[in-house]
């Protein structure tokens, strides 16, 4: 089964959260067009379902909500990457390092 399976099978609520065919198609152009992509799996706060964070080998990443821990976990299977809990691993340094860039450029775009 592909992604487009996985997302649309039962109700959002039964998967644990709401996906749509949208998001799993961003997640996967998204992994496809970076290099060394892992995925990061969050849980469900009081505000937010099941997210996964992809993480790129630069420190690039995007986050999105997906069917809960199982559907996290097929995507990192569809996808062939892996697949971490982030309560357990926490976020790796490179995603920190990129924020840290980030912040520097957009300062230095803003006082220029």
């Amino acid at each position: 089964m592909g992604l487009r399976g996985w997302f649309s099978r039962g109700s959002a609520r039964q998967r644990g959260g709401r996906t749509s065919g949208a998001d799993a198609r961003y997640l996967a152009d998204w992994a496809r067009s970076h290099v060394g992509v892992e995925a990061f799996v969050e849980p469900r706060t009081t505000v937010t379902p099941v997210t996964v964070v992809l993480v790129a080998a630069d420190g690039e990443w995007t986050r999105r909500a997906v069917g809960g821990e199982r559907g996290a976990r097929k995507l990192g299977e569809d996808l062939r990457i892996p697949v971490y809990d982030v309560r357990k691993t926490g976020y790796p340094q490179r995603m920190r390092d990129h924020d840290a860039r980030q912040r520097i450029l957009r300062k230095r775009a803003r006082e220029a």
